[in-house]
């Protein structure tokens, strides 16, 4: 990726906050990389360098400041002309691809052979598939020196570092330092203790409509796995046969504060990464704006909900679930029969709280269950059954790592599971930016009650092209019409 040595460093001269986390300020005299609104003196133009992504920064030998603290820069989200196996690999890098896995293996999810993605890793973004992800950990592992008091053997552990040892090593590299070095305060460590309990702050670029979001996950909270109490958001979680909680309401600043409570350490990045998808962290409000704002009636949507965000899911065969219950029903009709199927079938949380008394029915458990007496038509139950065997036989089924047209033909192999209800999950799960149920009655009413005029779903269709390569934030947007109105 080019940047304009010009145009960036008269952004860092006035501290300039729009481009925080765009790109990073590599000093060749101190060998320190910053972000654009580093409080230190600006150094000269000719001593600075400027990457696209900090990977690209540490790759080349520079160092994150401890001052502006790299780590904590709001996400860019996706750069422009990012081909589309960088894009998905960069999401698969972060719910843990190569934390366990190979870039072989990663290159093969994204349709693309290893050496080509290195090569566009390193035209695009200025650093190598494996170079992303060791960044991706040690600016964790910041964030935890900085923002908890837990010992650096559970830092190292939490963010990812197979070893001790290998993360001391690094972080000497880094910042000629042991890690512990960074911790500034002298208050005493605390373990996370037997329920893994860990406080961190997940930052976003402004604005946020968090009211927003609670309306919509409130409305869908399922009775024993959610909750939603005042300004806060909790769930019960499962990994890989252990449970937990999360919480997550808004923090200082530009950010939602997240308590985790999880027994295993080494889960937190994904959970983290799981995190700021259901909440859609990784947007850029400005860049969606910007296109949306071509339309005269999207125009004014999002000027009066600018920081309007879509909803995630916690988990890929559970919002499956949720899209299938709600198959031409209310939602409240839907939710009531959500919570049937996890007081039925979800198993038991060990340690109930707050109203969580279940995580939600794995995908052998409802693939198992007679669903009929839950009380729904017989096609829907054998939809869920359908979707619970899909997901057994292909677990990467609701996972990233697929372009659109993929992800929603391969969901609608499944038995029961149409164009809407494919669209809805990508929509909402896959994050696919492009995603648009235009079946969907909502947004049909929502459109013909802006404009005063009828649509049909394929002329809907047709309507939408004007807001791509953003349909999904659009649907969002008269989503939210509807509901308001």
């Amino acid at each position: 990726m080019n940047l304009d040595h010009d145009a960036c460093y008269s952004a860092i001269r006035v501290r300039d906050a729009r481009y925080d986390g765009r790109f990073f300020t590599a000093v060749k005299t101190t060998r320190i990389y910053c972000r654009p609104v580093c409080p230190a003196r600006t150094p000269l133009s000719r001593n600075v360098v400027f990457y696209a992504t900090a990977a690209a920064a540490q790759e080349a030998g520079f160092h994150p400041c401890l001052r502006c603290r790299p780590e904590i820069a709001p996400a860019a989200g996706p750069a422009p002309g990012l081909p589309a196996s960088v894009a998905r690999a960069l999401q698969l890098i972060e719910l843990g691809a190569l934390d366990e896995g190979d870039l072989d293996a990663l290159a093969a999810r994204t349709g693309v052979g290893a050496r080509q993605l290195r090569r566009q890793f390193r035209e695009h973004l200025g650093a190598s598939p494996v170079a992303v992800a060791q960044t991706r950990r040690v600016l964790l592992a910041k964030q935890l020196i900085h923002e908890t008091r837990l010992p650096m053997a559970e830092i190292a552990f939490a963010s990812g570092f197979g070893s001790i040892r290998r993360f001391n090593e690094r972080f000497q590299q880094l910042f000629d330092r042991p890690p512990g070095a960074l911790r500034r305060s002298s208050q005493p460590d605390v373990p996370a203790g037997p329920e893994g309990e860990i406080r961190l702050l997940l930052r976003y670029r402004p604005p946020y409509d968090w009211d927003a979001m609670l309306d919509f996950l409130r409305l869908r909270a399922i009775a024993g796995i959610e909750q939603v109490q005042g300004r806060r958001y909790t769930r019960s979680i499962s990994l890989d046969g252990a449970q937990g909680t999360v919480a997550v309401e808004p923090g200082k600043g530009d950010a939602l504060l997240a308590t985790v409570r999880f027994p295993r350490l080494p889960s937190l990045p994904l959970i983290i990464a799981r995190l700021r998808r259901q909440f859609d962290l990784d947007s850029d409000p400005a860049a969606i704006a910007a296109q949306l704002s071509h339309d005269p009636v999207l125009a004014a949507l999002t000027a009066a909900r600018p920081g309007l965000r879509i909803p995630g899911a916690w988990d890929g065969f559970e919002l499956a679930m949720r899209a299938v219950l709600g198959q031409q029903i209310t939602v409240v009709a839907a939710i009531r029969l959500g919570g049937k199927l996890v007081a039925a079938h979800g198993a038991p949380l060990a340690r109930p709280e707050d109203g969580l008394t279940h995580v939600f029915p794995e995908p052998a458990a409802i693939a198992a269950a007679d669903l009929a007496p839950l009380g729904m038509p017989r096609s829907r139950a054998r939809t869920l059954s359908a979707v619970a065997a899909a997901a057994l036989a292909d677990p990467t089924l609701f996972e990233a790592g697929n372009d659109l047209d993929v992800s929603v033909r391969r969901l609608r192999e499944i038995w029961g599971v149409g164009e809407w209800t494919a669209q809805y999950i990508a929509l909402r799960l896959l994050r696919e930016p492009d995603a648009f149920p235009a079946a969907d009655i909502g947004l049909i009413r929502a459109l013909e009650a802006l404009e005063s005029r009828s649509y049909t779903a394929a002329e809907l269709l047709e309507r939408s092209a004007a807001w791509r390569p953003w349909r999904a934030y659009a649907a969002q947007q008269l989503w939210a019409q509807g509901a308001a109105g």
